[in-house]
């Protein structure tokens, strides 16, 4: 177990300073090209050295012939090069003192027959000059703290803090829009791991569970090839900071699916779920899933334990999320005669005071966002809070010109208002040490949903997806007080 993130392998390789970039050309619609035009436009600060055989400026980057010419040993190459080359340039990188390297190109163990072979001569080759590298046949890297997208896609939103490790490096480049159009949020650092002929799971976990800009883990997981090494490491890892994981390969087409896309052998779903539960990983069914649960537990502070209140306006969502909370394992208390006093002035006679608390509609819908739930996170017999969201700007402007405010201020009006209501439930959490999800069918268009968000509240698209998120943040708790308990022992 690393001590400090700087002694990780993948610490030279999302945190470069040089990069020797092998496959870049003028050519656009090249790989290589997309990639580099990826970290230009990313507006990455360190030194780029185009390494290309003809031309002699790359992107508007000075290009060296030849990897013995560049001025330095570069922290990292970057190999986005034809296969039957990928060995000589990794030698030659070797040969020059580059120890780091991301290896996109494929054609390699995934494809069989000499593919393996080819993969061997790659690690024969780093063993012998000492180099870690991710792939071959991965994606790249992200560090979006170091304004780092080495990758073909163009990075969307803010810096994050989930950190990724993915077996695809799909779930690497096609997140960036999902994640930043739904929560407002980006990746910390995101690995695509390929074929993990060198660099593989494990030392990716060990290295996000030292970032410190990574706050949750998640895991696109298709084989784990060192078994005993990844549950130890996981388990170390998980009693600091959460591991969400999804698991691709455990019926017989994912299986199959897996062999092609990274000549990896899946096993058993039964026995991953096993390895998950040992090592307090929780356990993703869906992709939507490991990235809400990323978000909710990289968001929250954990509840103590499984009982939830639910605050809503409607009583459709309100039902949907109470059904939702018992399959997800989740306990909805009835409320203390002492919770049930102070919620009165705020219940008119058509709302309903069991839980879900069912207001249809307050007097002052600013309540909605102090009042009451500063009552129910008050309520000794509840860990934590669902509330539906249904405020609009839009609400928000007819009450505003119904109290004759003059349109040129309500504007300035409004967003003080969102703000302020917003800053409130973020205080009541702060205060009560206890989780808010909420969930709405409104978007991040809805200056509500997105002010809550960007201020740390997580905002699920549904009942459902916020009761599950909720669920996998009491599955983590219970998980690794069991760790615990089982280190502290004798």
């Amino acid at each position: 177990m690393i001590t400090s993130i700087s002694q990780s392998p993948l610490y030279p390789i999302a945190n470069p300073k040089t990069i020797a970039f092998f496959g870049a050309s003028n050519n656009f619609s090249a790989m290589g090209s997309s990639i580099l035009n990826s970290i230009l436009s990313e507006g990455f600060e360190g030194t780029i050295y185009p390494v290309h055989p003809r031309e002699k400026r790359v992107l508007n980057l000075t290009a060296y012939s030849d990897v013995k010419d560049i001025p330095e040993a570069a922290d990292l190459a970057f190999i986005v090069l034809p296969t039957k080359i990928v060995a000589q340039t990794l030698k030659a990188c070797g040969e020059k003192g580059i120890r780091h390297a991301v290896i996109v190109s494929a054609g390699f163990n995934e494809v069989g027959g000499e593919g393996v072979e080819r993969q061997k001569e790659l690690q024969e080759i780093a063993r012998h000059y000492n180099i870690r590298f991710t792939g071959p046949n991965c994606i790249g890297v992200v560090n979006s703290h170091l304004k780092l997208n080495a990758t073909f896609l163009p990075a969307e939103g803010k810096t994050g803090f989930i950190g990724m490790a993915s077996q695809s490096g799909s779930f690497i480049t096609q997140m960036f829009s999902y994640l930043n159009s739904r929560f407002g949020q980006g990746f910390s650092t995101g690995f695509s791991l390929g074929n993990e002929a060198n660099i593989d799971m494990v030392d990716c976990i060990e290295y996000l569970g030292a970032c410190p800009d990574t706050r949750v883990i998640a895991l696109y997981i298709e084989s784990i090839r060192q078994g005993q090494k990844f549950i130890e490491i996981a388990r170390r890892v998980s009693t600091q900071k959460p591991i969400v994981a999804f698991y691709a390969g455990g019926s017989e087409t994912g299986k199959r699916a897996c062999l092609s896309h990274t000549g990896s052998l899946a096993g058993p779903d039964r026995l991953y779920d096993g390895v998950f539960k040992q090592s307090g990983i929780i356990r993703a069914q869906s992709i939507e899933e490991l990235f809400d649960f990323c978000y909710a537990l990289g968001s929250s502070p954990l509840p103590r334990g499984n009982r939830v209140i639910i605050q809503t306006h409607s009583g459709g969502p309100g039902a949907a999320a109470a059904d939702a909370c018992e399959r997800s394992g989740l306990e909805l208390p009835q409320l203390s005669s002492e919770t049930l006093e102070k919620l009165t002035p705020f219940i008119p006679h058509t709302g309903s005071a069991n839980n879900p608390i069912d207001l249809t509609y307050t007097k002052n819908p600013l309540d909605f966002f102090h009042g009451i739930p500063k009552v129910l996170l008050e309520e000794k017999g509840a860990d934590g809070m669902l509330i539906y969201f249904l405020a609009t700007v839009e609400m928000v402007h007819q009450i505003l010109t119904a109290m004759g405010v003059p349109e040129a201020e309500i504007d300035t009006q409004m967003e003080m208002i969102v703000d302020s209501q917003c800053q409130s439930i973020i205080s009541l959490i702060k205060t009560h040490e206890k989780p808010v999800i909420g969930f709405s069918f409104l978007t991040r268009n809805n200056r509500f949903i997105a002010t809550l968000q960007d201020k740390g509240v997580p905002v699920m698209a549904s009942p459902e997806r916020a009761a599950r998120a909720f669920g996998a943040m009491a599955e983590y708790r219970r998980l690794r007080e069991k760790i615990v308990q089982q280190e502290d022992q004798p």
